[in-house]
């Protein structure tokens, strides 16, 4: 009889993990389909391209916020070195760097003109995993005094550090390598959707494989009470900075995606307000779900861009809706859920088809009892 039962329950976890494969299997041709048939100019396939993105910077954060428990405000300082290295090594010919850079061109001892400090450029893919590598150098280095810190006074300190990445990015000395306050542009980018899901999707493979390994039980661990993991032989510092590093490579890579997203980059836009975006998809995801993140920034991105956009016309409610009314509904849905879901849509839990069949027979239960 034993036998049996413990037969029974693994042709069951099986036959979920066989739909789970499913599920990513169809939401695979789905990406692929809307690749074929959607134009690149199509608000759908932008939502869909800016949705990957930001759900790669939504996961890479909560690696850090969700799983680890260190609560870092500095994304957008990650995205934003992220940004400008692959925007920097890829513009791709000397007449475009000179077209960029205009206001910090040198003439060189044969009369050759050139735009900016760097003079070659980089295949995509090295420039992407060099805007990676970037953004986790810089981690390194302010890891190491700031690691130190807990709770808001760390997110103070990787909220400044931003903010001066940001402010240097900008400064006129800088100019032969950032253009200062001008944009960056005619870098190479990614029209169609599948290349932005395709590495998205494989980085948060990554990110979901550490997270399951022992180093990722060392990070809930030290989430759930350093006290007791350093007591159980964890090097605190060590996994801090691990986490730490991993996660500012990732937002670094997501800046470079971030970057091709905009065709234009400038440091302008990586303010504080982009930290608190990224920082809301994750709490309306769920803390320490990566599931959570990826639905999260996809309802987000097609709430904020697509679906309340009605709301901008004068034909809704006449006299009342105007441009920017739909940013105030939003504003409430936001508050709704928050308020009805306060651990966020999926808690610290995974998506799977196994809750949700768990989910209907619960509620198949209670329907039954209430009808008696």
């Amino acid at each position: 009889m034993f036998k049996t039962n413990k037969n029974s329950l693994s042709t069951g976890k099986k036959a979920f993990r066989v739909a789970d494969l499913i599920v990513i299997l169809v939401i695979i041709a789905l990406f692929i389909i809307a690749d074929l048939f959607l134009p690149s100019y199509d608000i759908k396939a932008k939502i869909l391209q800016k949705g990957a993105v930001f759900a790669l910077i939504a996961v890479s954060m909560n690696l850090l916020n969700g799983f680890t428990g260190l609560f870092s405000l500095g994304q957008a300082g990650f995205m934003l070195l992220g940004a400008y290295t692959y925007a920097i090594f890829t513009i791709p010919t000397l007449e475009n760097r000179v077209a960029v850079y205009k206001y910090y061109t040198t003439t060189a001892a044969d009369g050759t003109v050139r735009g900016g400090l760097v003079q070659f450029a980089l295949p995509i893919g090295i420039a992407i995993v060099l805007a990676g590598l970037v953004a986790a150098v810089f981690a390194f280095l302010i890891g190491l005094p700031i690691l130190r810190l807990k709770s808001d006074y760390l997110a103070i300190a990787t909220l400044g550090f931003a903010e001066i990445v940001r402010a240097i990015c900008q400064w006129k000395g800088l100019g032969t390598l950032t253009n200062g306050s001008n944009q960056l542009r005619m870098y190479p980018y990614f029209k169609s959707i599948l290349p932005y899901f395709l590495i998205s999707f494989g980085c948060i493979a990554l990110i979901a494989l550490l997270i399951n390994s022992t180093y990722g039980r060392a990070f809930k661990a030290i989430r759930d009470d350093e006290v007791a993991a350093e007591a159980m032989g964890i090097n605190l510092a060590k996994h801090k900075m691990i986490s730490f590093v991993i996660s500012s490579f990732f937002a670094g890579v997501g800046g470079a995606l971030f970057a091709m997203y905009q065709n234009t980059i400038q440091a302008k836009p990586f303010t504080t307000t982009l930290t608190y975006e990224i920082l809301l998809i994750v709490v309306i995801g769920g803390i320490g779900s990566i599931s959570g993140s990826i639905i999260a920034s996809f309802l987000y991105i097609s709430c904020s861009e697509w679906w309340l956009r009605f709301l901008d016309t004068d034909t809704v409610i006449p006299g009342v809706t105007r441009n920017g009314f739909r940013l105030v509904v939003f504003s409430v849905v936001i508050m709704i859920i928050v308020l009805f879901f306060r651990r966020g849509i999926m808690g610290d839990r995974e998506f799977s088809t196994k809750r949700i069949y768990d989910w209907a027979k619960n509620l198949g239960k209670k329907t039954k009892g209430a009808g008696k």
